[in-house]
């Protein structure tokens, strides 16, 4: 089939805005919540197995419309973030979806409070659903009675929610002002980022500059909307629900051991000196004494070669193919069942996203192409979220996403193939050059940035408690940006306002350690299937496959991986310091 830059269709969701259907998905909601709380008076410790699973399937029946209804609104949203109708569709849809989960909270509670015998004696019985039970009564310390779990749920629509809901809209209609080939254009975010990957370094720091001249406009209002997130998380994730640390209360909704992030991120801190290599052989590659900080993701050749979308998009899907056919024919469903959304326009929400709605439904993607060999690696990581997601469609609702650190396994080893493929056909050696080098600085943002970022957020939300002041969050972020760096790259003082332009600190904190798992996960993985060929695939199959249908511990662990062992992590780092000193041989 032709591919070609689109903008995706809503319509197998519904048919639109204004339609009859959607305004019959909130009255079938609200019949099914009422049918659902009817059952309340039947949940006792010695209800029997086959009675217990058929409320689940009522339930999961619920969460499917719920699911389609709520990602109708954020997804029409994000496809137009200006849209009158779509703003007030998703504020409609955040107020509904509180008040029906808050008429259904009494099932999770009564699980949570059940006693450890009958609980297991039914969990037993529940089949599919029994990893999501197990998971839900690992809160059960951290659970507070009904009445209290109703306030915070209505207070998020108006607390953190529209805290959320307004960052997104404050910043995604900023417009940036750029001097390009001797005119000044008006760029949104996601076009101007694409010139800090510009061969020209006048360009590169002018990108820069603009970026963080906007954010820092507003540097002290952002920030106190920052401070504001991080207080609420406090407020709910400490006081009231008692967890021992911020990102404690992250780790348990990803299913990780504390000890195991606390291990991730020790051993990133310890080989920062490995990307602090890298850069002083970018910086002499690229000429300078010192690589500037506008200069980290700066090309190693001056080549500007262009891949247009339906080239991109056949390289993409022939990578896939190339590995497991069954792999291709689940990327072409996003394309054929009009799921992508991939043209620049004015007020789309900027970055790039999968969103995977309920198993049977092929997940929507979300790309912003403008035709660099990044942005073919940011399609082919999209569409891998989006395989991810179908090879689990067999399981439940509650059960076919995978948790934050496995999420990004598919992803990310889809980038690597296709840039397997690129280096397999490229013939010129400059060009050749740069996708290795490049190779090493999606490294360095996927796993040491973030990493970076996720040590950035403990200090903030310490600080934040503390009453800091916006300033000096600020100057703690810098001050992180030279611990990383250390000698090898210089720090123009502007960079300290990059923090508010990081849209994960206030969507979803400490999200952000999530990429160096699933990175220095598939470094490993991916040198396991170099090592081992035909053999390796049934295994990578079987990790996709099981989505979150148990813990990413347990997952991993059948493919020989122990993620509380600092020598697992130390692993993916023995690669990237491999391709360093092959950097340098070159």
């Amino acid at each position: 089939m032709p591919y070609k830059l689109s903008r995706w269709s809503l319509e197998d969701l519904f048919p639109g805005i204004q339609s009859s259907e959607l305004e019959a998905a909130f009255k079938q909601v609200e019949e099914r919540v009422a049918a659902f709380e009817a059952i309340r008076p039947q949940l006792r410790p010695d209800l029997s197995g086959e009675q217990f699973v058929q409320f689940l399937k009522m339930l999961e029946d619920l969460i499917r419309l719920t699911n389609k209804l709520d990602a109708y609104a954020g997804l029409s949203f994000a496809a137009n973030t200006q849209d009158q109708a779509a703003i007030t569709l998703q504020a409609r849809t955040r107020q509904f979806m509180a008040e029906m989960n808050n008429r259904v909270l009494f099932f999770s509670l009564w699980w949570k409070g059940l006693d450890d015998e009958p609980a297991q004696r039914l969990m037993e019985a529940s089949g599919p659903y029994r990893y999501y039970l197990e998971e839900m009564r690992h809160f059960k310390p951290h659970t507070l009675s009904e009445a209290e779990e109703k306030v915070i749920n209505l207070k998020d629509v108006t607390g953190a929610g529209a805290l959320i809901n307004l960052y997104d809209s404050i910043t995604n209609c900023y417009v940036f002002k750029l001097r390009v080939n001797g005119k000044t254009q008006q760029l949104t975010r996601g076009e101007l980022m694409n010139y800090v990957y510009s061969p020209d370094p006048k360009l590169r720091a002018a990108a820069y500059r603009e970026l963080l001249r906007v954010f820092g406009n507003d540097g002290l209002i952002l920030g106190q909307m920052y401070q504001t997130r991080v207080r609420d998380w406090y407020n709910e994730y400490l006081v009231l629900r008692q967890f021992k640390s911020p990102i404690a209360a992250r780790n348990l909704m990803n299913d990780v051991p504390d000890e195991a992030v606390d291990v991730l991120l020790d051993v990133a801190r310890r080989n920062a000196p490995v990307f602090q290599r890298f850069f002083k052989i970018k910086a002499r590659v690229l000429g300078r004494r010192k690589l500037r900080r506008y200069d980290i993701y700066a090309p190693t050749t001056a080549s500007t070669r262009k891949y247009p979308f339906p080239k991109a998009a056949e390289m993409v899907l022939e990578s896939f193919s190339d590995f497991l056919p069954e792999f291709g024919e689940l990327a072409q469903r996003v394309f054929e069942e009009k799921h992508l959304d991939s043209e620049i326009r004015k007020g789309k929400m900027s970055g790039a996203f999968c969103a995977s709605i309920v198993p049977e439904m092929t997940p929507y993607v979300l790309v912003n192409y403008q035709g660099n060999a990044r942005e073919v690696a940011t399609l082919a990581h999209e569409l891998g979220h989006a395989i991810h997601s179908m090879l689990a469609s067999h399981h439940t609702v509650f059960t076919f996403h995978s948790s934050l650190p496995l999420a990004e396994t598919a992803s990310t080893f889809g980038e690597m193939m296709l840039v397997e493929r690129m280096l397999a056909k490229e013939r010129s050696k400059a060009v050749r050059r740069d996708i290795l080098f490049r190779q090493v600085d999606d490294s360095y943002a996927t796993i040491g940035r973030q990493a970076w970022f996720a040590m950035f957020e403990r200090q903030a939300h310490d600080m934040v408690m503390k009453n800091a002041s916006v300033d000096e969050i600020s100057q703690m972020y810098f001050e992180n940006l030279k611990e990383q760096f250390g000698d090898a790259v210089e720090l123009p003082e502007e960079f300290r306002w990059e923090w508010v332009a990081i849209p994960h600190f206030y969507h979803t904190p400490f999200y952000v350690y999530a990429y160096a798992f699933g990175k220095l996960l598939v470094l490993s993985l991916y040198k396991q299937y170099k090592a081992e060929g035909e053999s390796f695939r049934p295994r990578y199959r079987a990790i996709l496959a099981a989505g979150g249908s148990d813990s990413p511990a347990r997952i991993l662990a059948q493919a020989g991986i122990d993620v509380r062992s600092a020598d697992f992590w130390q692993g993916g780092f023995d690669v990237i310091r491999e391709q360093v000193e092959e950097l340098e041989q070159l």
